[in-house]
């Protein structure tokens, strides 16, 4: 064994060495090569490689026990020499695993078999340790920790059935964070955290619910979000029957085929599930891109329901298990005449909500009726549109074609009963922002400025309401296009109303 008679011996001295590389090592790995997992691997197995054959050349074996002749303080400085060469054996399968887990891209595993993992290493590390460096008798420690451990055990029943839980999920990943899940109890959310003992939940309401491991292992899960991110969304509605169920399946297929929120893909469907005297019910199928859009979904399509049923003269009859009564049924008449539908449509445009009736009825006297067979273009990109036109019915599509070379077109939106179009060229001379296409038969009702001028030269106030609207909806244009700028429209209101003063002589 090595002597330690002068500093040249001391500097020579294979523990000396064997101290001064774990200090480099150390540094080195835990420190500058820190954020660099590939780099801290190569760096922990090349310290690992230089430690054992600077150990074994000098014929220390780190995994036997020490030679019985030695005396106290070379037994410790050789104890010394092992429990680094130990240590840095544990950190380089660490790295090992950890590194794994990130080209593996397992996140979700890393937080439960990382720390799992780790802690069998660390374990299995220390008593290497207590057995080559201490020469003590692991079975018996083993045996006595094996009791303590089953009193532990015990005492901790309900925490480790939530750890053991939380590795089974782990391994056999029926969810991830960001999923969806829907619980036996009716407790829905989206997985936000996973941890040990339990799985935190974002409800809808904003509201965090943290269900325990053990719970969840036992629990009838649903996962919203799987296989795929899509989620289905059925709806029922029912009508009187006053026309036939084909007639009605069409114009719920004006309603999907207006929808902005629904998937085109998988192909939405319509059935109808039930006929009787008082009513024909039908149900709608669709998908949304994801289940956090299901509620706005069902908004937008509940609407399109009710407009394009007003559209087309169908009138929603009672629940099931509901009575008929004579006021409900006169309520579900459609108003007949030209001038009534003028007054309906002119009631559900924004531009004309400040308007009294009497001067909805001079405007509506001035409404005149086009139609549109599908695939007409109602109006061309920046082409400057005379006249204001109201979805009657049908379904139209807004496109917007980039200025680049590619010319690559975007869909803005899709135009139902109610919708309105060409105010920007009506009220300020602007071109409009996308071309307009007609995905069935549409009718509008149009309003040219011969019938607007005498309407805002009696109120000049109308400019600059109509201005701060016009405002409003060239910003939501802007913004579905994707513009840097989309939101400064709002900023342009005095600017749209000089125009619209300017474009009607006032």
């Amino acid at each position: 064994m090595p002597s330690y008679g002068d500093i040249t011996q001391v500097v020579a001295d294979p523990i000396v060495r064997t101290g001064a590389l774990a200090v480099i090592g150390a540094v080195t790995t835990r420190v500058m090569l820190r954020n660099r997992p590939r780099f801290h691997l190569i760096g922990q197995l090349a310290l690992l490689a230089v430690l054992t054959i600077l150990l074994m050349s000098h014929g220390i074996v780190p995994y036997a026990p020490g030679p019985p002749g030695a005396s106290s303080f070379q037994r410790f400085f050789l104890g010394l020499a092992k429990i680094t060469w130990w240590t840095s054996a544990a950190w380089a399968l660490i790295s090992v695993v950890r590194v794994f887990l990130i080209f593996e891209g397992r996140a979700r595993e890393g937080r439960f078999l990382q720390d799992l993992i780790v802690g069998v290493i660390y374990i299995g590390a220390v008593l290497s340790i207590v057995t080559y460096v201490f020469n003590a008798p692991v079975g018996t420690l083993i045996a006595t920790s094996g009791i303590v451990a089953l009193i532990l055990g015990l005492a901790l029943q309900s925490t480790l059935s939530d750890v053991f839980s939380g590795i089974a999920l782990s391994l056999d990943r029926p969810y991830g964070v960001g999923d969806w899940l829907a619980l036996g109890d009716a407790v829905e959310g989206k997985v936000v955290e996973t941890n040990w003992r339990a799985t935190h939940l974002l409800t809808s309401a904003n509201d965090l619910v943290i269900v325990p491991n053990s719970d969840l292992a036992k629990a009838r899960l649903t996962n919203l979000s799987s296989p795929e991110p899509s989620h289905g969304m059925t709806l029922s509605v029912r009508f009187r029957p006053s026309t036939a169920p084909s007639a009605m399946v069409e114009v719920m297929r004006s309603v999907l085929l207006s929808s902005n929120s629904i998937l085109t893909l998988p192909e939405p469907s319509i059935h109808v599930t039930a006929l009787d005297a008082n009513a024909v019910e039908l149900e709608v199928t669709s998908r949304v891109a994801d289940v956090s859009a299901v509620g706005t979904a069902r908004t937008e399509v509940f609407d399109l329901i009710y407009r394009h049923a007003k559209a087309a003269g169908l009138v929603l009859a009672q629940p099931a298990n509901g009575g008929v009564t004579a006021a409900a049924s006169a309520t579900g008449a459609v108003p007949a005449g030209l001038r009534t539908t003028q007054l309906r449509l002119l009631d559900v445009v924004p531009l004309f909500a400040h308007l009294t009736e009497e001067e909805k009825e001079t405007l509506a006297s001035t409404m005149t009726r086009r139609t549109f067979r599908k695939g007409d273009v109602l109006i061309e990109q920046k082409n400057v549109s005379q006249s204001l036109m109201i979805m009657r019915s049908g379904v139209a599509i807004v496109t917007r074609r980039s200025d680049d070379p590619a010319g690559e077109t975007t869909e803005l939106t899709r135009l139902a009963p109610g919708d309105f179009f060409g105010e920007g060229g009506l009220l300020t001379g602007a071109g409009e922002f996308g071309s307009i296409t007609a995905l069935t038969a549409v009718v509008v009702y149009e309003i040219t400025q011969e019938g607007l001028a005498p309407l805002i030269r009696d109120r000049p106030a109308i400019a600059d309401e109509l201005g701060a609207l016009l405002s409003k909806k060239t910003a939501v244009e802007l913004s579905k296009f994707d513009q840097r700028h989309g939101g400064a429209a709002l900023k342009s209101v005095p600017h749209l109303t000089a125009r619209i003063r300017h474009l009607f002589n006032l």
